[in-house]
């Protein structure tokens, strides 16, 4: 097993890891939209914080010698479905071919008052 760290996404805000791997698989823990430099947080449309969201987890996927062409299984948790297909498109704009595996699902809440957050299992 070995722990993924990296720079260039936000640090952990509490006892977990940015990702881990194990027999071959990342399991990145969840991404809100916070800016790694400064950890702030981007305030802004779906639009923007899945944008940030993505480009978290692009750094997680490239630490551990991976990219989105591998990524099995992504987990997106949103607190308003509604905002689903704005989401939806900077998702696949992001992706650009890659068709992983995925659940979308509603949540009564996020930290930090994020309205969306992802996490990922990729092959390395």
């Amino acid at each position: 097993m070995k722990t993924i760290s990296t720079s260039s996404a936000p640090a952990a805000i509490g006892p977990y890891s940015q990702g881990i791997v194990s027999n071959g698989l990342l399991f990145t823990s969840g991404q809100i939209p916070l800016v790694p430099e400064d950890m702030s947080f981007v305030d802004g449309t779906i639009e923007e914080q899945t944008q940030r969201v993505l480009e978290n987890l692009d750094a997680v996927l490239a630490a551990a010698g991976t990219n989105w062409n591998r990524v099995i299984k992504a987990s997106v948790f949103m607190i308003d479905l509604a905002d689903f297909g704005k989401m939806n498109v900077v998702y696949e704009q992001h992706l650009g071919d890659a068709r992983p595996a995925r659940s979308t699902v509603q949540v009564a809440a996020l930290p930090r008052g994020a309205k969306v957050e992802i996490d990922l299992i990729a092959e390395v």
